[in-house]
């Protein structure tokens, strides 16, 4: 039966393993990839568990360093493979509602599964011995339920993250949280303010980006996204009556989540795509709703809620680009200066991005209306190649125009040079055929003279 199990452990891991009990110790593997064994998921780490002691470890093992030695975590370096290899341990008080102020080692390894957090990950596995199980976790992975080891009061205020690697495993592996972990969470929820927006942020993202971007509804329920974007909880109160809409913004925005690929970039812009709605809803007097300059708000709210999480400046400048563009083609005539225009703005990587965000969006509205949407898309796309394909300028680089060739031509060195490559770029947006050093010098004199 354990073969099974053991075919697919790492043969360096199964060596770590044999190396430490050889010289005396118990070894196993646990966590989360025990768990992924037993639902047939690929791990992607192999974490092992000792009774061996961090100093014991160093010495049996050739090539270690230092991962939380304060913790009993020794990396171990195998074949160039590295292996976290964590001794036994309980552990003391959080005074942080994040981590024990200190740790004891133990020889038991039942007593090391009691301090973790949920039953699922509370399971130890022997390549030989097998399943060391005391909190039922795999009865618990076969009914698909997320439970505390023993009192989630406890284990949420040790460590209030728990609260939310609840609901991310559940988006993750799609389990359902069980009733007293859920009684838990309520009790526990204030704790959050504990903890560190980059924390708060990694899990976060977890959630939007797993198959299941729509256990966002769950942290609504459970009364967690106040702690995590406030801003976005207007949106289950905000009705789009509007023949084009057939969801309130917030389910809009969860069902155009999951119809863009999860990558951080995308997830985020549908995220916050239209939160500006909340704010500048109107109704006409047939009972239409309207939601004018909304993109604008919601680059606003994004840069604001994007900030607070710790996203890096590129991330959120890009997302803020797309959120802003994300329904300009509705207004404007699509041809190839208009595709011009936009590759001037956010170049052709992003561009791309922006006709999965259309799409997303499209999909996420009224689906009897959806065909003219797509042709609107893929014509965009097709001007785009074109554009691409014949080398016709959207940007300064792509001119046969430089500000020395201005200055040669006798217009002093200033602003009004980055204004003239400007108004030559607008030029040849309209018309590549006056791509031309001569044509260009010419241009720009006459509008500079005229000025």
């Amino acid at each position: 039966m354990l073969i099974q199990y053991n075919k697919k452990i790492p043969k360096d891991a199964l060596c770590i393993i044999d190396m430490i009990e050889k010289a005396g110790f118990e070894a196993y593997i646990v966590g989360g990839c025990v768990r992924d064994l037993l639902m047939n998921r690929v791990p992607h780490d192999w974490d092992i568990t000792t009774s061996a002691q961090p100093e014991e470890v160093k010495k049996i093992f050739k090539r270690t360093y230092d991962t939380g030695i304060k913790h009993g975590t020794v990396t171990v370096i195998l074949n160039e493979e590295h292996y976290e290899v964590t001794t036994y341990r309980i552990e003391g008080e959080y005074k942080d509602f994040r981590r024990p102020t200190e740790v004891s080692f133990v020889e038991d390894i039942t007593l090391d599964l009691s301090r973790r957090d949920f039953t699922m990950n509370a399971i130890a596995y022997h390549p030989e011995r097998g399943f060391v199980d005391p909190y039922n976790g795999q009865a618990d992975i076969e009914k698909r339920l997320i439970r505390s080891v023993r009192s989630a009061t406890e284990r949420f205020t040790e460590d209030a993250l728990r609260i939310l690697r609840a609901v991310r495993f559940s988006a993750q592996l799609g389990f359902k949280i069980e009733e007293d972990t859920l009684k838990g969470i309520n009790k526990c929820k204030d704790l959050l303010t504990h903890i560190s927006k980059e924390r708060v942020r990694d899990e976060f993202l977890k959630i939007c980006l797993s198959p299941r971007p729509e256990h966002i509804n769950e942290l609504k329920e459970l009364g967690l996204l106040e702690y995590i974007i406030p801003e976005f909880i207007g949106g289950y109160n905000t009705p789009q009556n509007h023949p084009h809409h057939v969801y309130h913004v917030a389910q809009h925005t969860i069902v155009a989540m999951q119809n863009i690929e999860p990558t951080v970039r995308l997830r985020l812009t549908m995220l916050l795509h239209d939160v500006g709605k909340i704010s500048t809803r109107t109704t006409d007097k047939h009972g239409i709703d309207h939601f004018y300059n909304h993109p604008k708000k919601s680059v606003h709210i994004a840069e604001k809620v994007l900030k607070e999480l710790k996203l890096d400046n590129r991330m959120i400048k890009e997302v803020g680009q797309l959120i802003y563009y994300h329904d300009y083609h509705i207004k404007h005539t699509i041809d190839k200066v208009y595709v011009k225009k936009m590759l001037r703005e956010i170049g052709p990587e992003l561009f791309d991005e922006l006709l999965k965000v259309q799409n997303a969006d499209a999909h996420a509205q009224n689906l009897e209306k959806l065909g003219p949407k797509l042709i609107i898309i893929e014509k965009q796309r097709k001007l785009k190649e074109e554009v691409l394909a014949n080398e016709e300028p959207y940007q300064k680089s792509m001119m046969k125009l430089t500000g020395s060739d201005l200055m040669e031509a006798g217009i002093p060195k200033g602003k009004k040079i980055g204004w003239l490559l400007d108004k030559a770029l607008d030029k040849i947006i309209y018309d590549p055929t006056y791509n031309e050093k001569e044509k260009l010098v010419a241009y720009c004199h006459k509008i500079y003279t005229e000025d």
